[in-house]
């Protein structure tokens, strides 16, 4: 059997990112904002098959960023969001995202696998190992301070799933944090195992990256040091015996002229940011995590509001397509993609955008990214 799609071919992958979360990854107070609804999130998930678009990458939130939007407030669960979207697709990669410390791994390997029956193996799973501290306490659980714990933990659960897809026959697991008695992996995934979606910004999580997954998830602020970045991830990788792609995550605003792109994101960041979550989000950031570099994540309140610190695609259709060609010198693998209303925003972008980057040969031909799938 061959690889999964997300794993197949060397062209730059396209995804979406946050559609299951309230206001998906623009901090904005605008009616236009996007709304999170399944109907929506099956609406533009149909679009982006067609597309030849490779993945949809949900956010796992418990508890929302106040403000007067309380963004990610609302958000569709990811194990059954993706569960129902990989039901009603028929090329997509659909990733479930989950918080290693609130899922046990008996039960998200059975999930996983179900999953991946469900969508002929399609699905994927985005670890996280947990950094929210208001999350942790919302479920009752303790954020523990040192990332040597946290990675130290999702390692030993990703080794009892890895188990399970792997052994035929049932064990006995004596570990640190998980005693397992008599358990047997049935389903496995089809292909036995999944592609594996990582954020890593910690030196420990950059270990636990290059030791497990297919995929490193972190921001291009600035491609010069993206570029010296991810050569050492490369590298890191390559001397484990591994071969890992690194993806970013990118907020396009594209429309005919760059004067109308800027007024609208003059008219959702400048005029209508909900600052208030903006703060939280950001604060949060710096107490907890290293998926921003701390050095440079001051500079970017503003793209905080205006797509969640993602790379700025901003402009024409042709400004847009050059924005992501320089993500791909800069030796990203691929970038996830967010709109202020996705399902209104995207066709725009996929008739003016995804030709352009077909010509520049990033891109398969949509007929042919589809049926390669």
């Amino acid at each position: 059997m061959s690889d999964a799609p997300m794993l197949t071919g060397d062209h730059f992958r396209l995804g979406t990112f946050s559609t299951n979360c309230s206001s998906g990854m623009t901090v904005t107070k605008v009616p236009e904002r996007w709304q999170n609804s399944w109907d929506n999130n099956l609406r533009l998930a149909k679009m982006l098959d067609a597309a030849g678009i490779d993945f949809m990458l949900p956010i796992a939130r418990w508890i929302g960023y106040g403000g007067e939007t309380d963004f990610h407030g609302g958000v569709l669960e990811t194990m059954t969001w993706a569960a129902g979207l990989l039901a009603s697709t028929r090329n997509l990669t659909v990733f479930a995202t989950i918080h290693t410390s609130a899922n046990h791994p008996v039960v998200v390997a059975k999930q996983i696998a179900t999953l991946d029956q469900i969508g002929k193996g399609r699905a994927g799973l985005n670890i996280v190992a947990g950094w929210n501290k208001p999350e942790y306490e919302a479920l009752g659980l303790t954020l523990p301070d040192d990332h040597e714990t946290r990675y130290g933990y999702a390692q030993e659960w990703f080794d009892v799933i890895r188990r399970l897809w792997t052994s035929t026959e049932r064990f006995d697991w004596e570990g640190t944090h998980f005693r397992l008695k008599n358990v047997k992996g049935d389903p496995r995934p089809m292909r036995g195992t999944v592609p594996i979606l990582n954020a890593a910004g910690s030196p420990q999580g950059r270990e636990f990256a290059t030791d497990n997954a297919n995929f490193l998830f972190t921001p291009a602020i600035d491609l010069a040091r993206s570029e010296t970045e991810i050569a050492a991830l490369k590298a890191q990788a390559a001397a484990k015996g591994r071969k890992v792609g690194v993806l970013t995550f990118s907020h396009v605003v594209c429309r005919p002229t760059e004067k109308e792109a800027k007024d609208w994101l003059k008219y959702t960041v400048d005029d209508n940011a909900d600052w208030e979550a903006t703060d939280n989000l950001v604060r949060l950031q710096f107490a907890h995590a290293h998926s921003f570099p701390h050095d440079l994540l001051a500079q970017i309140r503003y793209a905080m509001a205006a797509g969640h610190g993602g790379f700025p695609l901003t402009g024409t259709p042709e400004q847009v397509a050059d924005g992501i060609i320089a993500l791909h010198r800069a030796g990203f693998a691929g970038s996830t993609l967010s709109f202020v209303d996705y399902a209104e925003e995207f066709p725009y972008f996929r008739d003016n955008v995804l030709p352009l980057l077909e010509q520049a040969g990033i891109r398969p031909p949509v007929a042919q990214a589809v049926a390669a799938e």
